[in-house]
């Protein structure tokens, strides 16, 4: 984390951590929830989200193993966006955490995570985005960062609930 010296000699942070998360309890085993993701591909992911889940395709390494690089676009805001992910820890039927292949986004967005937890006779489902947004640009830019995380929150709502419509119909 970059930091600045503030008048007191106190370390000041130049990004903020910002955690958005979405749970959502689904009808189905984590085994279920942890199979969908491993057997997804470019078909299951346009399915996932019609509309706003465009493209899905590995582009290094073994699938959901770590190290592994995937592509996706999707629209989040009205807006398309082309990423590419490592994946960086796998725990079968429980937690999947995947961050920017590049270096310089990981600043930004340090990991995103889904995490499969049982319930009684369910299992909740957990997305979590972490960021870091600069306190200056959120300061200069408040309503546009705030709509910014809202799109985001939305599109994990979605992901959430078109999931569980999926798995729940099986």
């Amino acid at each position: 984390m970059q930091t600045q010296t503030g008048k007191s000699g106190q370390a000041m942070k130049l990004l903020e951590d910002v955690i958005l998360t979405d749970s959502i309890e689904i009808n189905a085993s984590p085994s279920q929830i942890y199979d969908f993701f491993m057997n997804l591909n470019n078909d299951t992911y346009k399915q996932w989200v019609p509309g706003d889940h465009v493209a899905f395709r590995w582009l290094k390494g073994k699938p959901w193993q770590k190290g592994a690089v995937v592509y996706a676009e999707e629209y989040m805001h009205g807006k398309l966006h082309k990423l590419k992910f490592r994946i960086d820890e796998v725990v079968p039927e429980r937690k999947i955490v995947y961050t920017p292949a590049s270096r310089l986004l990981r600043i930004f967005f340090p990991k995103n995570s889904f995490t499969m937890e049982k319930t009684d006779g369910a299992c909740m489902f957990t997305a979590s985005v972490h960021l870091r947004i600069g306190r200056i640009g959120k300061w200069l830019a408040k309503k546009h960062i705030r709509e910014g995380l809202a799109s985001v929150k939305d599109h994990m709502r979605e992901e959430g609930e078109n999931l569980k419509k999926l798995l729940e119909r099986h």
